[in-house]
C-alpha cells in the first residue's frame, strides 16, 4: 500500500541521520560503498586498457564496453536494494523504517565528512605540513605547494561538494525512488571517483573508458547540486542567492559549482583552485573560524532536510487520514 510505505519511507530519514551521528560508518568488511568500489575496481581493469595499450584518437570500443559494465552494475544494484527494500517493508510499523534506515545509513556519511575536514583545520594547527599532508586524505589534487589559506580553501570546497555527494544527493534520490534510488546514486557516484578521469590513472588510460561514468554522474547530481546550492545560499540572504547562478558557472564542473559558490558567497570567503577558477573572488582569505562556520551551514542544511522529512511524514499521515475517512463515504454514495 502506497501511504504506509511512505511514511516508512520518510520515517527512514532521522533514523539513518541518527545512526550517523551516533555510530559513523560501519566497518569496510560490512559497507556497501566499499563493495562497489571492489566490483567497481575489478570491472575497471577490464574496460580501461593499459597506458601503452591504448588506441589513439576515439576509443569507441573501450567508451562502449564501460558503458555496458556501467548499466549492468547499475541496474544490479538497483535489483538488490529493490528486493531487501521489499523484505523491510514486510515488517511492522517501525521496525520497517528502523531497517531501511540501517540499510540508507551506508550511503551517506555527514559525520565522516564533518570530522575529515575539522581535522584538517586541526592539523594546520600543528603546522602548514600537517595541514597539507591531512588535506591529501580529503581531495585528489597537488597539495605540497599550497598555501594556508588555500588549505583551507580546499577544505571549505571539499566540504561543501561532498556534502552534495555524501549526503543531499544520495537523500534526494532516496526521496525519489527509496532505497534503489540512493543505492543506484552511491553506485554512479563512486564509478565517476574510480572511472571517471580524462588521462592516465593507475596505469590506465580512462579518457574514454570513464566519459559514460562521468557524465552519468553529472545528470544524476544536476538537481541535487543546485538544490544544494539553493538551501546554503538562502542562509546567506537575497544577495547570496541573486549572485549564486553566475559565480557556479566559473568551475570546470557543471554540479560542483553550486554548493562551493554557494558556501564562498555566504562565508563572504574567495575560494578558489589556484590557476583554474576563483569564487567570490573578492572575498577574503577563509580565516580558521570559517572552517567551523562552513560546518555550521552544513548543520543547518541537514536540519532543513529533516524538517521537510518530518513535512512529508506528517502529510502522508494526515492524507492517510483523510483518505480512510472519505473512502467509507465515497462508497456509501455508490448505487
Amino acid at each position: 500500500m502506497i501511504w504506509p510505505t511512505a511514511v516508512t519511507l520518510a520515517a527512514a530519514v532521522p533514523v539513518a541521520l541518527l545512526i550517523d551521528h551516533l555510530l559513523g560508518e560501519p566497518s569496510a568488511r560490512w559497507h556497501p560503498v566499499v563493495w562497489m568500489g571492489h566490483a567497481l575496481g575489478w570491472a575497471g581493469k577490464r574496460v580501461a586498457p593499459l597506458a601503452g595499450q591504448a588506441p589513439e584518437g576515439r576509443d569507441l570500443k573501450s567508451f562502449w564496453l564501460s558503458a555496458l559494465v556501467w548499466c549492468a552494475l547499475f541496474a544490479i544494484t538497483g535489483w538488490i536494494a529493490l528486493v531487501l527494500q521489499w523484505a523491510l517493508l514486510q515488517l511492522p510499523g517501525w521496525w520497517a523504517a528502523v531497517g531501511l534506515g540501517l540499510c540508507l545509513k551506508p550511503l551517506l556519511a555527514w559525520r565522516m565528512l564533518r570530522s575529515e575536514v575539522l581535522a584538517v583545520e586541526a592539523a594546520l594547527g600543528q603546522s602548514l605540513g600537517a595541514g597539507r599532508k591531512r588535506l591529501s586524505w580529503l581531495v585528489s589534487r597537488d597539495v605540497s605547494a599550497l598555501t594556508e589559506s588555500q588549505v583551507r580553501e580546499s577544505a571549505i570546497e571539499s566540504l561543501a561538494e561532498n556534502l552534495n555527494d555524501s549526503v543531499v544527493a544520495p537523500l534526494f534520490w532516496f526521496a525519489v525512488a527509496g532505497l534503489p534510488g540512493a543505492a543506484m546514486y552511491r553506485l554512479a557516484n563512486t564509478a565517476d571517483a574510480m572511472w571517471g578521469y580524462r588521462t592516465v590513472r593507475g596505469g590506465r588510460q580512462w579518457e574514454w573508458a570513464g566519459k559514460w561514468a562521468a557524465r552519468a554522474d553529472d545528470v544524476l547530481n544536476w538537481l541535487p547540486a543546485r538544490l544544494c546550492g539553493l538551501v546554503l545560499a538562502a542562509c546567506g540572504g537575497v544577495q547570496v542567492l541573486r549572485a549564486l547562478p553566475g559565480q557556479a558557472r566559473l568551475t570546470p564542473s557543471p554540479n560542483g559549482g553550486w554548493p562551493m559558490a554557494a558556501m564562498a558567497l555566504a562565508l563572504g570567503v574567495r575560494l578558489g583552485k589556484p590557476g583554474v577558477y576563483a569564487l567570490n573572488a573578492g572575498g577574503r582569505e577563509p580565516e580558521s573560524a570559517d572552517v567551523g562556520q562552513a560546518v555550521g551551514r552544513c548543520q543547518q542544511l541537514l536540519w532543513v532536510v529533516l524538517a521537510a522529512a518530518a513535512a512529508g511524514l506528517v502529510g502522508v499521515v494526515v492524507a492517510t487520514e483523510a483518505a480512510s475517512a472519505f473512502m467509507p463515504v465515497a462508497m456509501g454514495a455508490l448505487p
